[in-house]
């Protein structure tokens, strides 16, 4: 008996160093949409942790905004032996091409965070819905009447109406009974804060300044939002909404300028999609994956395999969460705050 037992740890060793061995041959591909958000980089760094503990190597390519150059850039990536995609997509339309490419070759892809509507892709990310939900809640809580407006994401990206959807799911109530006028909304092109003031600059010159709160859909349009309401005087008395828990935006919540920045732990998000790449790089179905779902809620209804995380809403009282999940310092959060205004600066 022992020496079968010796037999069978000799087994699982050489099981494990040929397991470790396949991870190591593995190379991931990561298509960044635009690399200049400041939260990218939180994942991207999630997602080199993750594969670098499997023992894989991360290679990566930055489209700067632009749906031409990451069609070529998935396919330098595929050039370079990417046995795994993990796509944020510019735009999730434009980027068809590409997928179809890499399904072609045997590729699997993951969209990443927004959704690319083709069946040979794996889907996670965050719950939009919810999302949404949290920051139409975090603004009715503070203004639950008067003028509102709707600063909404990239009209090329689904999340932005999944954001949209869920905002006017807590808002229709109060929107149909008059309580709440939408006096504004617009999609942010390619979510640059300064499309996002643009916007604002323009709702507000519309409605003589008369605007009681700001829904904006995430942290960087909703920097634009308040720097708008800023030059006209009105920051911090108009309750505004955001996403991504940015530090600049987490700090903003310590200030009063923002209302509540909706974070979706992209460390998660990032080593989630790591782990995914890898499992169906070696050979896993899109069904096989832990906590899969069938999502079928994208514009054209096609059915995908996907994995959502939750989201949690961060505000003034519970801004200590963050911190003390390491995401942001206590120096970074409370930068400019008065003493004893917010009780996670105390």
């Amino acid at each position: 008996m022992k020496s079968f037992a010796k037999l069978m740890a000799g087994a699982a060793i050489l099981v494990s160093m040929h397991t470790a061995a396949m991870a190591a041959d593995l190379v991931v591909g990561v298509s960044w949409s635009n690399f200049q958000e400041e939260r990218w980089k939180t994942d991207e760094a999630a997602i080199k942790k993750a594969l670098a503990a499997a023992g894989a190597k991360y290679i990566s390519a930055d489209a700067q905004s632009s749906a031409a150059k990451q069609l070529t850039d998935v396919e330098s990536l595929i050039s370079q032996g990417a046995n795994a995609l993990i796509v944020l997509a510019q735009d999730s339309s434009a980027i068809g091409p590409a997928v179809e490419k890499a399904a072609a070759e045997g590729i699997p892809v993951v969209g990443y965070d927004r959704l690319i509507e083709n069946p040979a892709a794996f889907y996670i990310t965050f719950d939009n819905k919810e999302v949404g939900r949290l920051q139409a809640q975090g603004v009715f809580k503070a203004k639950p009447e008067g003028n509102y407006v709707f600063i909404k994401g990239s009209s090329a990206d689904p999340n932005a109406d999944f954001l949209f959807a869920g905002q006017m799911e807590v808002l229709k109530a109060a929107v149909d009974a008059g309580k709440i006028k939408n006096v504004g909304e617009a999609y942010t092109d390619g979510w640059k804060p300064e499309n996002a003031q643009k916007n604002m600059e323009q709702f507000l010159t519309k409605n003589n300044n008369k605007v009681d709160a700001v829904v904006a859909s995430n942290d960087g349009t909703a920097g634009g939002a308040i720097a708008a309401l800023d030059a006209q005087g009105l920051a911090g008395s108009v309750p505004v909404s955001g996403q991504d828990a940015d530090k600049a935006a987490l700090n903003r919540v310590a200030l009063g300028t923002q209302t509540v920045s909706v974070w979706k732990d992209s460390r998660e998000l990032g080593r989630n999609a790591a782990e995914i790449a890898l499992a169906l790089a070696g050979g896993k179905k899109l069904t096989e994956i832990k906590g899969v779902q069938t999502f079928e809620g994208g514009p054209k209804k096609v059915k995908m395999q996907s994995v959502f995380l939750k989201p949690q809403a961060i505000t003034k009282d519970n801004l200590n969460v963050v911190i003390e999940a390491g995401w942001i310092s206590k120096a970074e959060a409370c930068q400019g705050v008065k003493a004893g205004a917010v009780a996670a600066c105390k």
